[in-house]
C-alpha cells in the first residue's frame, strides 16, 4: 500500500531496520551516501548494492538484490524513475517488506507493482529526511548534514 501520512512513515521507519540501497554511491558528497550514514548512525543495517563498489561505507556492496544473503526489510531506491520497475520486481522477489523511492524517483508502475505484492510503498520522500522529521534530528537549516552551516561565514569588509 502508498505510504504517505505521518503514522504510516513512521511504522515504516520503525518496523523495517535492515535497509538495501540500490545505487549507493562511494562518493562521500552523493546524497545517497548522506542518507545510508545517516540510517548506519541511527542504528539501522545498511546493505549498499552497487555492482561497481566492492564496499561503501564499510559495508560490503553487493550487485543486484537477489545476491544478499541476509533478509532484507526495505529497499531503499537512489536510482531514475524508469529503472524502479525491474528494482520493484526484484525487491518482490527477495520477500522484501517495504519498497522506498527516494526524492525525484517517481514512478507508478513500480508502486502499483510493489503495492500489489503487499509491500508498503513510500515514493518521492527522503529515508534521511522523513527519519529525522519525524524521530528529531532536523535544525534550523532543515537538515543536519554537518555540512551546510546556518551560520553566515565572516565577510570582511570592502576596500573603500
Amino acid at each position: 500500500m502508498l505510504v504517505d501520512d505521518v503514522a504510516g512513515l513512521r511504522r515504516v521507519l520503525q518496523g523495517n531496520r535492515v535497509i538495501a540501497v540500490v545505487g549507493l554511491s562511494p562518493s562521500w558528497n552523493r546524497p545517497s551516501y548522506f542518507a545510508a550514514k545517516y540510517m548506519l548512525e541511527h542504528g539501522y543495517t545498511v546493505i549498499p548494492v552497487n555492482p561497481a563498489a566492492p564496499e561503501i561505507l564499510g559495508q560490503k556492496s553487493y550487485p543486484d538484490l537477489a545476491s544478499i544473503p541476509v533478509k532484507v526489510d526495505m529497499v531503499d531506491v537512489f536510482r531514475k524513475p524508469e529503472d524502479a520497475l525491474p528494482i520493484a520486481r526484484e525487491a518482490v522477489r527477495i520477500g522484501a517488506r517495504c519498497l522506498w523511492l527516494q526524492l525525484g524517483v517517481i514512478n507508478s508502475e513500480a508502486a502499483a507493482l510493489a503495492a500489489g505484492a503487499g509491500l508498503d510503498v513510500v515514493m518521492d520522500r527522503c529515508v534521511k529526511i522523513e527519519y529525522a522529521r519525524l524521530f528529531g534530528g532536523l535544525n534550523y537549516a532543515g537538515v543536519n548534514t554537518r555540512v551546510i552551516s546556518a551560520k553566515r561565514p565572516f565577510c570582511p569588509p570592502l576596500p573603500t
